[in-house]
């Protein structure tokens, strides 16, 4: 009864712990920081990354090891390496020695870590489908036990859900930007097209150089121009006789 006890107040802690850190997560990229971190901290590794499944593509959107260069770039097809495999069968692979030589792997110069021993892969799922994939290397030989594998995969499908909620918050957001950018720009280029009698096209190539030459977003550049428009608007209007 006492190990019976102490497996479900395991599993309870887990929940728990899990559940505290998502809930306290700020945005996407938080939320995979955050399960990289626990995932690392469930079994001690010397790598983690998770790959989001974004339309028929693998994003390395999360690493424990800091990667600027890779994160948010690195993409692999569904099936492509060992990765790919796990994504498209939804099955986990643990390779406990010599991984590169595994006839699925998938080497990337980009990632040093892809010269490491052990490999264990974990899709991340949600109601029954891949969203993910999660990544926990070692740099030596590392037996990955049956209750390793499976907590990895107990977080799998615990935080699929969770992550691809937040990947949809990021989308719409990043799509709500994407729309006040393109009002802004529009608003700019009919000023400019008004007070310097610019074609829509030259309006708009104007924006464009302006937005290389001063090393500024072109809505930023666009703000600047409408609110410089609005500034001459209220100076041109008559106050209170």
């Amino acid at each position: 009864m006492d190990s019976f006890i102490s497996v479900e107040e395991l599993h309870v802690d887990l929940l728990h712990e899990i559940g505290n850190r998502l809930a306290t997560a700020d945005g996407f990229h938080d939320v995979l920081t955050r399960v990289v971190d626990f995932a690392s901290a469930l079994v001690k590794c010397d790598s983690c990354l998770i790959y989001v499944l974004e339309g028929e593509e693998l994003v390395l959107r999360a690493s424990k090891n800091p990667h600027p260069d890779v994160v948010d770039r690195l993409k692999l097809r569904v099936g492509q390496g060992i990765t790919g495999w796990v994504a498209e069968h939804q099955e986990p692979v643990a390779v406990s020695e010599k991984a590169a030589l595994d006839p699925r792997f998938q080497f990337f110069h980009e990632l040093p870590e892809d010269s490491y021993e052990a490999f264990l892969s974990v899709p991340l799922m949600c109601r029954g489908r891949v969203v993910g994939v999660i990544n926990l290397q070692h740099r030596q030989p590392h037996n990955y036990r049956r209750r390793e594998i499976r907590l990895i995969s107990t977080v799998g499908f615990l935080v699929g859900a969770e992550i691809e909620m937040a990947r949809l918050e990021d989308a719409n957001s990043n799509l709500s930007e994407q729309l006040q950018t393109r009002k802004v720009v529009e608003r700019a280029k009919g000023i400019l097209q008004r007070e310097l009698g610019l074609s829509e096209e030259h309006a708009y190539l104007a924006l464009q150089r302006q937005s290389r030459q001063k090393r500024k977003p072109m809505k930023e550049i666009a703000e600047a121009i409408v609110l410089s428009d609005e500034v001459k608007g209220n100076s041109r209007t008559p106050g209170p006789s």
